[in-house]
């Protein structure tokens, strides 16, 4: 790969940068959410795990996880709180104590979904 061509794929676009990340280039904003959710897989999900110290992700987890993005692509935009509740039947302690990280930066960012700010 010549010098240019590898400059030009790890300098930030705009408000983004790219990462490699389970085998993939993902489009990242400079808090780690995902600029295009259809980037996601659950191999990235599981990378994105283990970089924030958790071993693995658990049933429970995969059911946030995959909750969020069934909302997110249902409804445009990304579950409440409330819609988490209802939608997984766990507790709003329950939900943030599944992810080190609590349910935006943890739950949100391994579901490959946009950051908040850029849903409004």
């Amino acid at each position: 790969m010549a010098e240019s061509e590898l400059k030009s794929r790890t300098e930030p676009v705009r408000d983004r940068q790219l990462r490699h990340i389970a085998g993939r280039d993902i489009y990242v904003d400079w808090e780690g959410f995902f600029w295009d959710p259809q980037d996601w897989n659950e191999a990235i999900a599981l990378a994105l795990a283990r970089e924030s110290g958790m071993e693995g992700l658990d049933d429970n987890q995969w059911r946030v996880i995959r909750f969020m993005r069934e909302f997110y692509f249902y409804h445009g935009r990304a579950p409440m709180n409330r819609d988490l509740k209802a939608g997984t039947g766990l507790t709003l302690m329950a939900l943030e104590g599944l992810f080190s990280q609590g349910i935006r930066m943890g739950a949100r960012r391994l579901a490959g979904l946009p950051s908040p700010k850029a849903c409004l």
